[in-house]
């Protein structure tokens, strides 16, 4: 009787084992399709899938990462190209960049509701920024700094405009629909 009642114990643990996985395994490819959806198939169907805290979600081949959001909350997923990854880190560290060549990242599903202020992504409170802004689907691109020159920093300007002019992270959005 004994022997019955420990192996019901395990195959309720087990089962329970499976049940905690399966969860995980769920939650797990929920991130990853959300990463994903940030940029077209050819690009995302084979990058690297990594979470906020850097846990690599799934191992890609093609040199991308995609993220399922960029904010805890929000849903901005981002598809980055290297370039745009060191310059990811510099951003979260406080660290010095400097463009050197052209890096690509894709926002899909735009980021409505999880904005920044334009000029700064260090701003305290970027929702409260005078130039608080959130868009639908664009691209982000970075260049050398000096290709910037003459281009529009307002965001309303309905086109390409420069995000964060006057740090070493200035980058090029544009928008891939019309935002209403």
């Amino acid at each position: 009787m004994r022997l019955r009642t420990i192996n019901c114990l395990i195959a309720i643990a087990s089962v329970l084992g499976l049940l905690t996985g399966s969860a995980f395994a769920g939650e797990t490819q929920a991130l990853i399709d959300q990463a994903v959806s940030a940029a077209p198939a050819s690009v995302s169907a084979n990058a690297t899938v990594m979470n906020n805290d850097g846990t690599i979600l799934r191992e890609g081949s093609n040199g991308w990462t995609c993220m399922p959001h960029t904010m805890p909350g929000d849903n901005a997923p981002m598809c980055n190209d290297a370039l745009w990854m060191k310059m990811m880190h510099a951003v979260g560290n406080k660290l010095p960049f400097e463009a050197d060549s052209i890096g690509i990242s894709y926002m899909l599903q735009g980021d409505i509701g999880a904005g920044v202020s334009n000029a700064t992504p260090y701003h305290p409170d970027p929702k409260n920024a005078d130039d608080y802004t959130e868009g639908g689907p664009h691209l982000m691109i970075i260049v050398p700094k000096a290709m910037l020159k003459g281009m529009t920093t307002d965001p309303s300007s309905g086109g390409p405009y420069v995000m964060w002019a006057d740090t070493p992270y200035a980058h090029i959005m544009v928008p891939v629909t019309d935002v209403e």
